[in-house]
């Protein structure tokens, strides 16, 4: 029997208890990244055989699909459209990428056999839209134990026979939560989408009229063809460009746990969906974006949001959303024109890329980043500190000068933006095809909340972090990142970390 004492204390705990269990949930939600990545990892992820239809191609149709999502919550579900020609059976595995002891991935499920069958090839439509009207070979309700991440599905073909061979490729997806967390991981999937050439040559930049042509419309309903710009990885079709790019930072930040959440370009349409969290990240490719999604980071930064912009040529093409066929919400880009970044005079030097049916925002992407794309767009070149007494530079050793080699392209920011306080740390000169200079400059600002905002200036900035299983260095206009760099690592820590203390 107890005492009166000791039911004292035991009403006494329980009232503690109950009183923190506010801040114990929202421990346990900030440890999500750290328990996932505690689960046992997948080595057995990656693609294995993949065949491309013709050389030089860009599709691998012995087995290809998209999904209907670019991003789902848990609870919703996701259909996958996948075509085997010729028709064959197969499985889908779905990965959640992370850390997991260095694996890099970890099996969520594994759905199948299933029945394949050949999809039709979808007209060409107006403004050279290719939109698949496939139907669903699977569906799936997210799991609601399945944590913000980006997810890739493993398609594998079923031989009939023994003797054959099986073939694969990949679908994309990001699972977002509503969360408050530190970080805002955005995945640039506009960009994934606007050079993608599925099936045959399709993408924003191979129009017959030239590479920049205007007016033209890129769908997500259709599957992500090999990648064909400046890197050379066909094992890893059907990703978009998020191997390339995102994961070597994705992986970086689950390795060190740190509070992650993550989301697509369409999610940013509402402030609301940013400002949840302390800190935006704007990784690699991060080109296209609709005019509602620079008005909502505008607007979260105005309401103290940080925001690293890991990432070069950014914020640069204007692409408005609009619903497919089906009515489904932004699963069409349709590219109308630029930003107002470039000068008149850096227009008139470019007319051989644009035309003159290109519409010019009003909307400067130097106020969000700090710096714009230039002219020369690309090249490559060293990331050079110039201002080594700077905080950023705390505990890497760097002096005046110090340089990581082939850090910055293939494109960059350059131009600093005339924002009171703003401060160029690091700047120096890329060339484009080895021949053309241009000078980039990497810089530093505080919002009006005295939150913080960086931009590093090089697509190339998350190669310095990782080099996780089943990612390639790039390399482009005779220059490449060297991999990772301890100095790149701690520039970075002491950004992250330097967030947490503002005062959102």
């Amino acid at each position: 029997m107890k005492t009166t004492a000791a039911i004292t204390a035991a009403t006494t705990t329980a009232s503690a208890l109950a009183a923190n269990a506010p801040n114990a949930a929202a421990a346990r939600r900030a440890d999500i990244i750290k328990a996932e990545n505690a689960r046992a990892g997948s080595r057995d992820w990656q693609l294995t055989r993949v065949r491309l239809d013709k050389s030089g191609g860009f599709r691998a149709s012995d087995i290809e699909g998209y999904c209907s999502h670019q991003s789902i919550l848990a609870g919703e579900t996701i259909s996958f459209f996948v075509s085997t020609r010729p028709a064959n059976k197969f499985t889908l595995e779905i990965f959640r990428m992370g850390y997991y002891g260095g694996a890099g991935a970890r099996l969520m499920t594994t759905l199948g056999p299933l029945t394949g069958k050949e999809q039709p090839d979808p007209p060409i439509g107006e403004k050279r839209l290719r939109e698949c009207r496939w139907e669903p070979s699977a569906t799936l309700k997210i799991p609601a134990d399945w944590p913000s991440g980006v997810y890739l599905g493993r398609l594998t073909t079923i031989p009939d026979k023994a003797i054959e061979p099986y073939w694969q490729s990949y679908v994309v997806f990001i699972v977002r939560d509503k969360r408050p967390a530190d970080f805002l991981f955005q995945c640039s999937d506009n960009t994934w989408q606007a050079y993608n050439r599925w099936p045959d040559n399709y993408s924003l930049y191979t129009d017959p009229r030239g590479a920049h042509a205007v007016d033209l419309s890129v769908s997500f309903d259709r599957p992500y063809g090999k990648y064909a710009q400046i890197y050379e990885h066909p094992l890893s079709i059907g990703s978009g460009e998020f191997l390339l790019w995102e994961f070597p930072l994705l992986y970086w930040l689950e390795q060190h746990g740190y509070d992650v959440t993550y989301c697509s370009n369409s999610d940013c349409l509402d402030a609301a969906q940013i400002t949840r969290c302390k800190t935006f990240l704007s990784i690699g490719h991060d080109e296209y974006w609709d005019t509602r999604q620079y008005d909502a980071v505008k607007k979260a930064l105005a309401g103290g949001t940080n925001a690293l912009w890991l990432c070069g040529n950014s914020v640069f093409g204007v692409t408005p959303f609009s619903p497919s066929s089906s009515g489904a919400a932004n699963r069409i880009l349709t590219r109308t024109g630029i930003y107002a970044g470039l000068t008149d005079a850096e227009i008139e030097a470019s007319i051989s890329v644009f035309t003159k049916d290109w519409k010019r925002d009003t909307r400067n992407e130097a106020d969000l980043i700090g710096a714009r794309s230039i002219v020369p767009f690309n090249g490559g070149g060293d990331w050079i500190c110039t201002k080594p007494e700077h905080w950023i530079f705390e505990g890497t050793g760097m002096k005046k000068g110090d340089a990581v080699r082939g850090l910055v392209g293939w494109e960059h920011h350059g131009a600093p933006a005339k924002i009171p306080g703003l401060e160029v740390v690091a700047e120096g000169t890329v060339w484009r095809g080895g021949t053309t200079p241009a000078h980039w400059t990497a810089t530093i600002f505080h919002g009006p909340k005295k939150n913080l905002i960086f931009n590093a200036a090089t697509i190339w900035w998350t190669q310095g972090l990782s080099s996780p299983p089943g990612h390639i260095l790039p390399w482009s206009h005779w220059s490449r990142p060297h991999g990772p760099d301890e100095r790149v690592q701690r520039i970075t820590h002491n950004l992250l970390r330097r967030t947490l203390l503002t005062l959102k």
